[in-house]
């Protein structure tokens, strides 16, 4: 594959926009090591936390800061992501590495912080046509994927210093129960799947298989590529709801982004990761590929599947919430009830039918 197609920002969404002049006197005074003229592009992600690229002259750069619209810290927690990488980069290669972090809110509105741009190759589901992989370089990826993911739940989050990122007792049901209660906050339509789907959860209860730390978030476009070896997965993205807890859970959360070509069309129009190219292995591929790579029970694979649908139909519903409520402007949000109500009919589905392949 040719390296042509590295990841690249595009023009700044309206509404989104960074005071460019306040951040450049910034950058002068606390950063004076990267001189030239600033430029401000955004990334195409970033559904919660809004990602910008930042050249200065020469330097390129990547700024985070949380989106705009009313200030939820436990939700978009500027320190806690820095802290992050600021004590894993010594202890996990796939990490990007941490630059600045700025607390004072006078300059952009919120707090931010700085990182290194990791240039690479980035597949996302609107990806052209020209850039999809061949069906053998598609399941050598995949399986990168996944085995990328084994190595971040063997990671020694002790030894790096993190034991305080999170409550690994107790981490499913406290998931269950904070889900469930972000879904009626950020409620605005009937869905009486999602609430079926949360009633099941709670009352179908698994405690732990283990604790690690965990990404919560991991999919095709939150991994970057090396341009030269797509198979080789260089760093992991979007570490906003990281912390510690069932590693199964991160699996589950995986695989509800696993969309495949035997699912129905309304779902694969829902698709947020490009898993229906030729050459994706089956959802129940990469659960065997998981278990025999982490030597871990999946016995269980269905609650956690379904876990992993609820709640990003919950994260789905919170954006779409920001969205008629006027917080955001972007437009790929406008339609988001409807992955809200797909996401939900599947995970009932897989209930119902006590699997996680061929649903209907």
């Amino acid at each position: 594959m040719s390296n042509n197609w590295k990841d690249k920002a595009g023009p700044v969404r309206k509404g989104e926009e960074l005071d460019t002049s306040a951040l450049s006197g910034y950058l002068r005074e606390h950063l004076p090591q990267y001189t030239g003229a600033l430029t401000v592009k955004q990334f195409p992600g970033g559904a919660s936390n809004l990602t910008y690229a930042l050249d200065i002259g020469a330097h390129r750069l990547v700024l985070r800061r949380p989106p705009f619209g009313p200030k939820i810290k436990s939700a978009h927690d500027m320190s806690r992501e820095y802290k992050l990488f600021s004590r894993l980069i010594n202890h996990y290669e796939k990490v990007p590495a941490p630059i600045h972090f700025c607390e004072d809110e006078s300059i952009l509105g919120r707090e931010f912080y700085i990182m290194e741009r990791v240039e690479g190759i980035i597949l996302r589901a609107g990806m052209p046509e020209v850039m999809y992989p061949e069906p053998a370089l598609m399941g050598k990826i995949a399986h990168s994927l996944i085995e990328t993911l084994v190595d971040l739940h063997q990671v020694d989050y002790a030894e790096a210093g993190l034991q305080d990122l999170g409550r690994p007792k107790g981490y499913n049901e406290r998931q269950i129960t904070g889900w469930t209660k972000r879904y009626y906050n950020a409620k605005t339509d009937e869905v009486p799947e999602i609430e079926k789907v949360g009633y099941w959860l709670a009352n179908n209860l698994l405690n732990e298989s283990d604790n690690c730390l965990i990404h919560n978030d991991y999919k095709y476009d939150n991994v970057v590529l090396d341009p030269k070896d797509w198979t080789r997965v260089i760093a992991i993205l979007d570490w906003e709801m990281c912390t510690l807890g069932d590693p199964l859970m991160d699996l589950g959360t995986a695989l509800c982004y696993w969309t495949t070509k035997d699912d129905p069309d309304w779902i694969q129009q829902l698709t947020l990761s490009p898993t229906t190219l030729p050459g994706n292995p089956s959802r129940e591929e990469i659960v065997n590929w998981y278990s025999k790579a982490s030597n871990r029970d999946i016995s269980n694979i269905v609650f956690y599947y379904v876990f992993g649908l609820f709640k990003i139909a919950v994260v789905v519903q919170q954006i779409y919430k920001r969205y008629k409520t006027g917080h955001s402007t972007n437009p790929k949000f406008a339609h988001m009830n409807h992955m809200v109500k797909g996401l939900s009919v599947m995970a009932w589905q897989a209930i119902q039918k006590n699997k996680i392949e061929n649903l209907f």
